[in-house]
């Protein structure tokens, strides 16, 4: 096993090595009352059951992250297979993230995209400062209907989507109360 030593860290490779770790893909949506916000957010989890909680992880300089922050809320919209345009659009800069996708609104007001498997309607409770990001802890406050259609994973440095099972077939686990 080969550590790596502070005074050497390499980013790129820390980059690679995490890619490995296959996540998940969402986008964060606000409305400040003028227009609709968005970003697409890997760094995503689920935390607590009681009371329940989620979290995301906005980088410092993201300009879509203070917008949310003033609303004090955001929904998270969770990305199917099929949606890696939207993805790509909710993760560049600039252009008209909303010009290309439907939407309508949670009960905060957040938008919710068309076309996502599901949605989380959530109060900002926590914001902690983490290195070149934040760590923003929500409170579910509303939850969206549940589609059978398979996710949008990201896994090194790409999209990806598991394979066509039938339903409950991806994964069995035998004791449900020790994962969340």
């Amino acid at each position: 096993m080969t550590v790596t030593a502070a005074a050497t860290f390499d980013s790129a490779r820390f980059r690679s090595v995490l890619g490995h770790f296959c996540t998940g893909v969402a986008v964060v949506t606000g409305h400040d009352g003028r227009e609709p916000v968005g970003f697409a957010c890997q760094s995503f989890a689920a935390l607590s059951l009681d009371p329940p909680l989620v979290l995301f992880c906005p980088g410092r300089k993201s300009r879509t992250w203070p917008v949310i922050e003033r609303t004090g809320h955001f929904a998270v919209n969770v990305l199917a297979g099929d949606q890696q345009e939207v993805s790509a659009a909710f993760g560049a800069r600039g252009a008209d993230k909303f010009g290309s996708v439907d939407w309508s609104r949670a009960p905060s007001g957040s938008p919710l995209l068309a076309g996502a498997l599901t949605w989380i309607d959530c109060a900002i409770d926590a914001v902690h400062e983490a290195g070149d990001h934040y760590v923003v802890i929500g409170r579910v406050t509303a939850l969206g209907e549940v589609s059978d259609e398979r996710p949008l994973l990201f896994f090194r440095g790409g999209y990806t989507v598991t394979e066509d099972r039938s339903p409950g077939e991806l994964f069995q686990w035998p004791r449900p109360d020790d994962w969340f």
